[in-house]
């Protein structure tokens, strides 16, 4: 898939291993870079595991339309298909199938009470 970032400050933050560890410390930032590399090897959406360790995922609630992949323990790499319209199902849902380019928003522990 093609990457994206919302920020010059992520694009920079995900640009090399030594910007990644320094951002976000040097395990979390090994497990960024696999799964990125993972990202970038899927042709799409549907391609990237849906188990262990990518867990790829659509968020609910506030956060309905992101879609996050875990990094770390509970941090989580968050992209949105950058897509316009963003391919849907005739139900309403996520066509993963057609998501073929992403924008990472942000790499974020998103779990309420839980600090790293």
């Amino acid at each position: 898939m093609e990457l994206s970032f919302r920020t010059a400050r992520l694009r920079k933050e995900l640009s090399d291993a030594k910007a990644m560890d320094r951002a976000y410390g040097a395990d979390r930032g090994r497990a960024l870079r696999m799964r990125l590399s993972v990202l970038r090897a899927a042709a799409c959406l549907r391609d990237v595991p849906h188990g262990p360790p990518d867990r790829c995922h659509q968020l609910t609630a506030d956060r309905a339309g992101q879609v996050a992949v875990v990094v770390k323990d509970q941090w989580r790499l968050v992209f949105v298909p950058d897509h316009d319209p963003v391919p849907r199902l005739p139900d309403g849902g996520l066509d993963e199938a057609a998501v073929t380019r992403i924008q990472c928003i942000e790499i974020v522990d998103y779990h309420p009470g839980r600090r790293a």
